[in-house]
């Protein structure tokens, strides 16, 4: 039978650890102060940052790691509050886009000061700058072992 090391297992108990808490504490802040879940804050992130806050649902999908069904389930629900709108690629109709509406990019801007200052006392507040990037690294690697294309990335000059 395989092992982990004292010292490794100490570092993934802790991992995981994280990795149950933050999204749930996420959740919790985004829930109770914008309505939005992580995810979906997630969603309408990306579309703020796109070039004409527009994406393909296959491209949300990808970067959310999200089935289309559940993205799709998710944007039914920011649609029906108006804050994104679904339409047929006019480019190529097989594909469909999510664009962010004018109610959404106000949401978007009302959820992320509460968000950012969760981020922050929960992730970087209690780390030094030598740190921040050590974490950094450390995440892309990962990333990287998971699955070989890169996630979202904020655009260059991105001010959110």
């Amino acid at each position: 039978m395989s092992r982990l090391s004292d010292d490794d297992l100490e570092t993934w108990s802790a991992l995981a650890t994280v990795l149950e808490w933050l999204p749930a504490a996420l959740d919790a802040q985004l829930q109770r102060d914008a309505e939005l879940t992580h995810f979906e804050y997630g969603v309408m992130f990306a579309l703020a940052d796109a070039k004409d806050r527009t994406l393909r649902m296959s491209i949300l999908a990808g970067y959310s790691n999200s089935s289309l069904s559940r993205l799709s389930r998710a944007v039914a629900r920011l649609e029906a509050k108006d804050w994104v709108r679904r339409a047929p690629d006019p480019a190529d109709g097989r594909y469909t886009l999510a664009t962010l509406t004018e109610a959404g990019a106000r949401k978007v801007g009302q959820a992320a000061p509460g968000h950012v200052d969760t981020v922050n006392r929960l992730v970087f507040d209690s780390l030094t700058r030598a740190q921040a990037r050590q974490l950094h690294d450390i995440s892309r690697r990962i990333m990287r072992a998971i699955r070989a294309e890169d996630g979202w990335r904020p655009s260059p000059g991105s001010d959110r």
